[in-house]
């Protein structure tokens, strides 16, 4: 039957960038990508080379967008997408921070900060207020993809992809902040036509 047809959205965050390899708090900070990430994302882009991307969204940070330009090798026609509101999460002061000294020098505050809900780091954004942009963009893209009958991928940062993986796989607040490693998945989650 043809109304059964599935699209298929891909997600994955930017491989490893200079702050990634220094363990520092990146949020907004422009950091670009390593060798080690430039590798890493040729290996992803072979990952995804049979299969059919035709819109792809990124945020506007160079991390992200070389991750996507690797894909694009393959998939030239792809339509591509920069939206802000998949930036990764502002770490406000901490931003250039070293993750491993903070964690030693504030070892109360580094778990509320690092991976918290509710509690926004020091003039930074809370995983709400993440989530909240990240879901009005998610909209979106599954309204676009379904009037398009188009499948999509979406290159973002650990925080901004955490609330789209709670959102399919129906995760609490407290299991989405657990997520950890999954820098070099490839999310595939199905959409009805």
């Amino acid at each position: 039957m043809k109304g059964d047809k599935k699209l298929n959205l891909y997600v994955l965050i930017h491989t490893e960038s200079r702050y990634n390899q220094k363990r520092l708090f990146s949020g907004h900070i422009d950091s670009v990508l390593t060798s080690k990430g430039h590798n890493q994302a040729e290996s992803l882009a072979k990952k995804l080379f049979k299969k059919k991307i035709e819109l792809a969204f990124t945020s506007p940070l160079k991390r992200a967008k070389q991750t996507l330009k690797h894909i694009l090798k393959y998939h030239p026609e792809t339509k591509v997408f920069i939206d802000k509101r998949i930036i990764e999460r502002d770490y406000g002061k901490l931003s250039r921070k070293s993750k491993v000294k903070y964690k030693k020098e504030h070892p109360d505050l580094y778990p509320v900060y690092h991976r918290s809900y509710k509690t926004p780091p020091p003039g930074g954004e809370s995983m709400v207020e993440v989530e909240k942009r990240v879901l009005s963009f998610l909209k979106e893209v599954i309204e676009k993809m379904k009037k398009e009958k188009k499948n999509a991928l979406i290159v973002a940062h650990s925080n901004s992809i955490r609330p789209i993986i709670r959102y399919f796989e129906n995760l609490s607040p407290d299991e989405m902040m657990k997520l950890e490693n999954y820098r070099l998945k490839i999310f595939n989650y199905k959409i009805d036509a």
